[in-house]
This record gives C-alpha cells, sequence and structure tokens, in this order.
C-alpha cells in the first residue's frame, strides 16, 4: 500500500477521568417542518425523505480500519454494511461507487463540539443543522455534543439540547457538564447514566464565576464518575490566575486579541492538567489527557487548532482577523503544534477533536474595546478530517480520526470501524485529489475561517452517512431530522482493572497497625 499521504492538524488538550461500557443506540425521527419551513440547506432534497434502506456497493477501493486494511468491495444495505469480500456482484437496483486506487474508510467523529450553545452572552451560529451539513461535507458522521446546565440542572439542560438537536442530520451524542456540586447534581448524574445514554461528565477548573468548580468538588465528582462508570473530563486551566492574568494584561492597557493569550500563558494550562492528572489519581479513575501517567489510563486529545496554527494570528493589528483566534485554551506559540503532532503519530496522544465553537465576526466584536468579552471560539469541524497531519499510516489515521473515539466512547464496532454489521457511516477519500479551505466554500454560517487558503491533498469525495449518500461530487444532500442520538454506555475499557488497582491501594497501606 502506497504511504498515507500527509495532512495538517492541530490541538489543545483536554483532561477526561473515564468510566463507560457497552453501547446502545435510539432511532431519531424524521421532521418534515423543516422542510415545509424551508429551513437550512438542501431542502429540495426534503422530499425524497430518509432512505436508509438504499443498496450501496462501493468497489475497488482500499478498506482501511485501525487494525488492518485490503483491497475489496463493500456492500450496503438498510443503513449498515452488509457484505466485505472482493468482487460482489449486484443487481440493477443498487447503487455503485467505484473507489479504485481511493481509501475507504469509517467517517469521521468529533469527540468535541459546541452546537447552538448559549456563552458568553451570545449563542453559537451554528447549530444541528448548519453544523451537521459542514461536518458531513468534510467527511464527519457523528459528533459528541456537550450539553450546558440549565440554571445548574443537568435534567433542564439535557432537555434543552434534545430541544435544540431536533434538526440534526447525522449521529450524535451527549457530554454532560456540571458546574455546581451538591446532591441534587449527584442524582442527576446518575439519571444522566442510567436512563439518557450519557457516559461522560465534564469539569471546568477556569472561568471563574459562571462554570468553575474547586478542587473540593472537583474530587467529589471524580469520585461520583468513579461509581457511575462516566468518564471525567476536564478544561484545564487555573481558574483563579488566568482572572488574575486578565486583570493585568488588561491593566497594562492591552486590550486587544492578543491579550488573551498573555493572560493565560501554557505554565496555567500545565499546573492545571498537572493537578487534575494527580486528584485523578488520588480518586483512582481513568483520565483523558496527554499521556499514560505514574501508571494511570490517561487519555489525550489534541484539537485540530493545536495542530495546525500559532499565535501569530492573534497578533494581526486587523481586530476582526485576530479576534476569530481567540479560543480556550489559547493557540500557542510556534513549535507547540510540531510537538503535539509528533505525540499523534507516535501514539502518545490518542484522538483528534475541533473544540468547535463558532461565533461569527459580529459576535467577536463584542470585545473589540476589551480581549475579556470576546466570545471563545473557532472552526473545524467540516476541516478535521483534511488536517489531521503526521507521519502516520492509514490505519493511524482511522485511529485518531474515528475508531479511538468510538472505542472509549463505548460505540465500537458499531461507529469507527468498517465491519459487517456496523453502521454504514463511510468515506472515501482519494489521496490524489486536492483541497483548498475557504470561507467563500464552506458550509458552516461562520463568515471567517482559521484556517482559510490552506491547502493540500487527500481530499474526502464521498460521504455516507446512516447508509445515505449525503455529500458527492461537491454536491450536499442532507435532510433535517435524519440524526440519530446515540447513546453511549458506561464502564468501557478504560476500567479494566480498577478493582484490582483499588486492591494493591489497600494492601499497600499497612494499616492499620495492630
Amino acid at each position: 500500500m502506497d504511504r498515507f499521504p500527509k495532512f495538517h492538524c492541530m490541538s489543545s488538550f483536554v483532561i477526561t477521568a473515564t468510566l463507560l461500557s457497552l453501547f446502545a443506540f435510539t432511532s431519531g425521527t424524521g421532521s418534515n417542518q423543516f422542510c415545509e419551513a424551508g429551513i437550512g440547506y438542501a431542502t429540495e432534497t426534503c422530499g425524497s425523505a430518509s432512505i436508509s434502506g438504499s443498496k450501496i456497493l462501493i468497489k475497488g477501493g482500499t478498506v482501511v480500519n485501525a487494525h488492518h486494511h485490503e483491497v475489496t468491495d463493500v456492500y450496503i444495505e438498510n443503513g449498515v454494511v452488509a457484505l466485505i469480500q472482493p468482487n460482489i456482484r449486484v443487481g440493477d437496483d443498487v447503487k455503485i461507487i467505484d473507489a479504485t486506487g481511493k481509501f475507504v474508510m469509517p467517517g469521521g467523529i468529533d469527540p468535541h463540539t459546541h452546537m447552538g450553545m448559549e456563552f458568553m452572552g451570545t449563542e453559537t451560529i451554528d447549530d444541528f443543522f448548519s453544523g451537521h451539513s459542514a461536518a458531513l461535507a468534510g467527511g464527519m458522521t457523528m459528533h459528541i455534543d456537550f450539553v450546558i446546565p440549565v440554571n445548574g440542572s443537568l435534567v433542564a439542560g439535557f432537555e434543552s439540547c434534545v430541544k435544540k438537536a431536533e434538526g440534526s442530520a447525522m449521529d450524535y451524542g451527549f457530554h454532560m457538564a456540571v458546574t455546581k456540586w451538591d446532591e441534587t447534581v449527584s442524582r442527576e448524574m446518575e439519571i444522566m447514566v442510567h436512563d439518557k445514554g450519557i457516559n461522560s461528565f465534564k469539569f471546568f477548573m477556569a472561568y471563574k464565576g459562571s462554570l468553575m468548580i474547586n478542587d473540593e468538588l472537583l474530587i467529589e465528582a471524580f469520585k461520583k464518575c468513579k461509581s457511575l462508570g462516566a468518564l471525567a473530563m476536564v478544561h484545564a486551566e487555573n481558574g483563579d490566575a488566568v482572572a488574575e492574568g486578565q486583570r493585568r494584561i488588561y491593566e497594562l492597557g492591552i486590550t486587544g486579541p492578543e491579550g488573551h493569550a498573555l493572560s493565560r500563558p501554557p505554565e496555567l494550562e500545565g499546573e492545571a492538567t498537572s493537578r487534575a492528572i494527580r486528584l485523578a489519581g488520588f480518586v483512582d479513575t481513568p483520565f483523558r489527557e496527554l499521556a499514560f501517567y505514574a501508571g494511570q489510563k490517561v487519555i489525550g486529545e489534541p484539537v485540530v487548532s493545536g495542530l495546525v496554527l500559532d499565535e501569530s494570528g492573534l497578533w494581526d493589528p486587523d481586530f476582526k482577523t485576530a479576534a476569530k483566534f481567540v479560543m480556550s485554551p489559547p493557540i500557542r506559540a510556534a513549535g507547540h503544534a510540531k510537538a503535539l503532532q509528533a505525540a499523534l503519530s507516535s501514539g502518545i496522544l490518542q484522538l483528534v477533536g475541533t473544540d468547535l465553537c463558532t461565533f461569527n465576526s459580529t459576535q467577536k466584536a463584542m470585545g473589540i474595546d476589551d480581549f475579556r468579552k470576546i466570545p471563545n471560539g473557532v472552526n473545524g469541524i467540516e476541516e478535521r478530517m483534511h488536517l489531521v497531519s503526521g507521519k502516520m499510516t492509514a490505519s493511524d489515521y482511522v485511529r485518531v480520526t474515528s475508531a479511538e473515539c468510538a472505542k472509549i466512547f463505548n460505540t465500537y464496532p458499531r461507529k469507527g470501524a468498517i465491519l459487517v454489521g456496523s453502521d454504514a457511516d463511510i468515506i472515501i477519500l482519494n489521496p490524489n485529489s486536492s483541497f483548498e479551505i475557504s470561507s467563500a466554500s464552506h458550509h458552516s454560517r461562520y463568515d471567517t475561517n482559521v484556517y482559510e487558503g490552506r491547502k493540500g491533498k487527500g481530499k474526502v469525495e464521498v460521504t455516507i452517512a446512516g447508509g445515505r449518500v449525503v455529500w458527492e461530487n461537491d454536491e450536499l444532500k442532507v435532510v433535517p431530522g435524519s440524526g440519530k442520538y446515540v447513546e453511549m454506555q458506561p464502564y468501557g475499557y478504560l476500567f479494566d482493572g480498577i478493582d484490582k488497582t483499588d486492591a494493591e491501594y489497600l494492601s499497600a497501606l499497612r494499616a492499620p497497625v495492630k
């Protein structure tokens, strides 16, 4: 097999403590009201409704999974992979796609998105339809979005996001943020895991005065995650120090976007990362971060912007240009991206997210006189599959863009693989075809693009989601309401051996002394 082409990519990391298991799925239902109202893209396809019963044969491509690759055919029926073998013969009622000389891969899974999220006095411009349209055009077929509690209530936050997702055009799951701690929140975490299909919770060590929780509450939350078999995820920045840094930089008269990076340097991210890892180790719960640390199971997730960009854009004299790069943790200086790329290629980092959180130029202008008021976030869900870089094989590419995410969040092999019985979420990537990123042609509602002008080889030419061809010949055909909510069960592979390590801890205490 030819060497897999390089792509560009970048990242910033998230911390997570994990406990998860089997997978279950709930079918979404179509919603004709979107078609009747003419909402969204490609409304001319509304009359076609859901065509999950389509029969598709992908011929002669190199089928790539995280564990192997082979030149073969893939037959799809009723939304799933029905047969994988060479020289499959079919009838005239089957759509045939010639993939000779191309890669046939699982669709991308983004573990880190914020669609239709209310934040910093506004709401992200991409919702569950425009965001999904962009994702599908870029070869993404599932994502996991963050639910923010409503007035601290997890149940209310979940219900709000279910409503927002009614116009979804591809499969999705939810993480749940926890922004305070009491017995009600503890009980609601149980409801999320047992009844709502959520197996991960996020805790903010930053955003003082709004989302941030302190170490005492973080320890209690980690203990609860462990008891539920749920993955604990952390936004790792020292919130107290960030607040002080923002005050200090602003009082120096630095009010532009460059002040964002100056006020929250890498040391504050590193301190919080280290603290969170150690606290997770104290509780003995798996944790998503940069590496396996002192025997802990620590999973690392860089985001695309961290793998591709550097902080120079924040110093652009044009506010509109500079403000589009404001995100948290900030994009770092040149050199950080190369280190992250190397870690991703070597397997130290395991998967790639986007931290999709799009605010348009008008929304970013809320902070034109004060960088602290610029809504934080960048695009990336349409660009991710084209930008992931490093010296990796095709199988490694599948590992970091889909398979590992599916395994961590217990949707594998239903997702993240091309195997008989897997969901027919598949891309065809042409390694010899070129791409160029432009806000003029992307499918997001975002009016700019942090990856503007980037070019490369290795283009997603076809996206199949749920057995439907939704992207082909540079044409997007999506149906509002066709996406499904994917329930994700607790106690996954990262929790294997937890009982043993707990027993070893008790044995090592050599106490009480008698």
